[in-house]
């Protein structure tokens, strides 16, 4: 029997809280594109308590507010019914190939970083992230971590500041570093990428959306776990990967998300093609992969065919782990 995330203690969420939570990271046997598991953490459930919401709890579970709600539609994220059940997606496929160095898959909002370890290892964390909206979107490519910043100054670009100026009256040409209203936060990983960075953020609630001028925001207290385990030269990539596949236990997952960009439009057959290229079609039932694109909640849904076999992988009863119940154009480094 399924045990659920709750708490007896009545602890609001609050800065502290969100800075002490836990993050997990993953030990695994370092992955090829068509061997090795490529899928990590698990799927729990969490029962509602009075006072939650899901922007607060998607926070303290280190996840963005789009992957809550992919993960619970109908749930009011503001007002959840007391004592509803809802899913805590902390499941994911890797996002493939390289399994090295940052990745960031845009359309998830998440960022992954994948260390080398000796005897064919690789040390994974992920974190959520909020990226470009529609009109300053966030690029695909490669780049190199070329520098690290603590307390950056923010200059702001020409295009920006027009906007501001137009938005809210601000003429200012630049934010410097540790300012409270600085939208870098308090650290920053300069890239080869021109214009493009990733940092923190002076506004939590951003991630998990598409609020950003094309840059990378990560909860401040990630970004703070982040900057010193990356250094300087790792290589990185911005990647599209609307539907990843993946391998956990000699079965197939598919991870589907929004295409907030519109730069899939046929996603089963694209979907197809990358399961065949995978060598992974033979294991692949063509219907459970249409339920996994159209009702997956961006979570990684088995597609291999066995009746005994959950189609979402769940976590076993934690009862130490606790969470606290509240009481009643031209790309912008930001």
């Amino acid at each position: 029997m399924l045990g659920l995330v709750a708490s007896s203690a009545h602890a609001g969420f609050d800065e502290p809280t969100f800075q002490s939570k836990t993050i997990p990271s993953f030990t695994i046997t370092t992955p090829t594109a068509t061997s090795g598991d490529t899928v990590i953490g698990a799927v729990r459930p969490y029962r509602i308590r009075k006072g939650d919401t899901l922007m607060d709890l998607a926070r303290y579970f280190d996840l963005g507010y789009n992957e809550i709600l992919e993960a619970n539609p109908g749930i009011d994220p503001w007002v959840p019914p007391a004592g509803a059940t809802i899913l805590i997606p902390t499941e994911w496929v890797l996002p493939c190939c390289s399994y090295e160095g940052v990745v960031v898959n845009i359309p998830e909002m998440r960022i992954f970083y994948m260390k080398r370890l000796p005897g064919n290892q690789t040390l994974v964390y992920t974190y959520p992230v909020g990226l470009g909206r529609d009109d300053w979107r966030t690029p695909s490519g490669k780049f190199k971590i070329i520098g690290k910043t603590v307390n950056p100054q923010w200059n702001i670009p020409e295009s920006i500041r027009k906007e501001h100026i137009k938005e809210r009256g601000d003429p200012r040409t630049f934010i410097p570093g540790g300012a409270e209203d600085n939208p870098l936060g308090k650290y920053r990983f300069e890239l080869s990428l021109p214009m493009y960075r990733i940092h923190g953020t002076d506004i939590p609630w951003g991630v998990g959306m598409q609020v950003s001028h094309g840059c990378v925001r990560l909860y401040p207290e990630d970004i703070e776990r982040m900057f010193p385990l990356v250094p300087i030269g790792t290589p990185g990539e911005f990647v599209y990967q609307p539907v990843k596949v993946g391998r956990r236990g000699g079965a197939v997952y598919v991870e589907a998300h929004k295409d907030i960009y519109g730069g899939h439009p046929a996603l089963f057959k694209d979907t197809m093609a990358e399961v065949e290229r995978l060598g992974l079609a033979g294991a692949t039932d063509q219907t459970l992969l249409l339920q996994a694109l159209d009702d997956s909640g961006g979570m990684p849904y088995r597609v291999s065919p066995d009746p005994q076999a959950p189609t979402l992988a769940m976590a076993a009863p934690n009862p130490d782990e606790r969470a606290p119940i509240p009481d009643d154009a031209e790309a912008g480094d930001d």
